[in-house]
């Protein structure tokens, strides 16, 4: 196992420090250059405009969660800024038949503008049209309706800058493990768009910016029940590995605990998503070293401030980014924050 050197504190300073590229890497489904966010504001003169007008809004969200509650927080304070009503708040609980349910639900509110993840292209895309056919801007979280086409049928799709998550977790595997070594790679194995990019991005830059870093393990996951059942096969093969990337932090607390049953406390893991387990390992000096978060309420103020421009008849662009940020145990309090608008929870806070 490789210890921390100067190398590892310099590319760790570099990965917590500085600025995300200019020129976000991050493409849309359909290859669609990205806009980042902060480019994406109200003006004065919009919100004076739309103050007053009655405007309604409905957020029709797959699920529910710490993450969507962000998103939801941020797309709200946007709207009251505006003068606009949410009247109509769902939790389809990953089932597409509840969705459409909850879009023609919705639909009886008259919303103006409606926010969602659509959860299957096909089916999504029967169930928003009639939504899309009345007029109702429709701004949709990370994925797209099949055959939906911008500005007519859609405002615009607002999600992570994909590429700097997975990018920004190599950076910080790498810095842990002091700039070379074996890792293993574990990436989601299933055609959907948000994890495919950030796991491509992750092995990208280990192969691009790190040559003394060589991924020597591959291991495709679609149940994270089963993280720990495959981590433990790759660890056998592979007892000596220095790190590990997991493609999100539920399976990535099958890694640690098939870790901890071998008693290792070497291997460095590295995820993405912020939850309290794999937080209290890293703040605790476990395995895990980084994690890497997206700015979920400014996911829900971009969905929110985009799709009342469309709804003022301004040009919006096609694919909105909101920044990533890397959380590790130094800066967990204020990336908690950053990116959920709340407090960690206080055991990762040591309370």
């Amino acid at each position: 196992m490789k210890t921390t050197t100067a190398l590892a504190t310099a590319l760790l300073a570099a990965t917590l420090l500085s600025p995300i590229a200019a020129q976000a890497q991050t493409v849309g489904p359909n290859g669609e250059t990205a806009t980042p966010s902060a480019q994406v504001a109200l003006s004065d003169a919009d919100i004076a405009e739309l103050t007053g007008k009655g405007y309604k809004a409905a957020l029709l969200w797959h699920t529910s969660s710490d993450f969507i509650n962000a998103v939801s927080s941020g797309a709200q304070d946007e709207f009251a800024r505006a003068g606009v009503e949410v009247v109509v708040t769902t939790d389809a609980g990953f089932d597409a038949a509840k969705q459409r349910s909850d879009i023609e639900t919705a639909l009886t509110a008259s919303p103006n503008v409606i926010l969602s993840l659509p959860l299957d292209p096909v089916t999504s895309a029967e169930a928003f049209r009639e939504a899309a056919g009345t007029g109702v801007e429709l701004v949709f979280l990370s994925n797209l309706p099949a055959g939906y086409v911008h500005g007519t049928d859609y405002a615009a799709i607002v999600t992570d800058d994909l590429f700097q998550m997975g990018k920004q977790a190599a950076d910080t595997l790498a810095a842990a493990i002091g700039g070379e070594g074996e890792v293993g790679y574990i990436f989601h194995d299933a055609a959907y768009y948000v994890t495919n990019q950030r796991d491509q991005a992750f092995k990208a830059t280990i192969e691009n910016d790190h040559p003394g870093i060589k991924i020597v393990a591959e291991q495709g996951i679609s149940d994270p029940a089963r993280a720990e059942e495959l981590a433990s096969a790759m660890l056998l093969q592979n007892p000596d590995l220095d790190g590990i990337y997991v493609t999100w932090a539920e399976p990535a607390e099958g890694v640690l605990a098939a870790l901890r049953s071998v008693g290792n406390s070497d291997t460095k893991i590295v995820t993405l998503d912020l939850s309290e387990p794999v937080a209290l390992d890293m703040v605790k000096g476990g395995n895990v070293v980084g994690l890497v978060a997206d700015e979920a309420y400014e996911l829900g103020r971009a969905m929110a401030a985009v799709g009342l421009k469309g709804l003022l008849g301004e040009e919006t662009p096609a694919f909105v980014v909101a920044p990533a940020l890397t959380v590790t145990a130094d800066n967990v309090a204020e990336g908690w924050q950053q990116s959920l608008h709340r407090d960690a929870p206080a055991s990762v806070l040591g309370k």
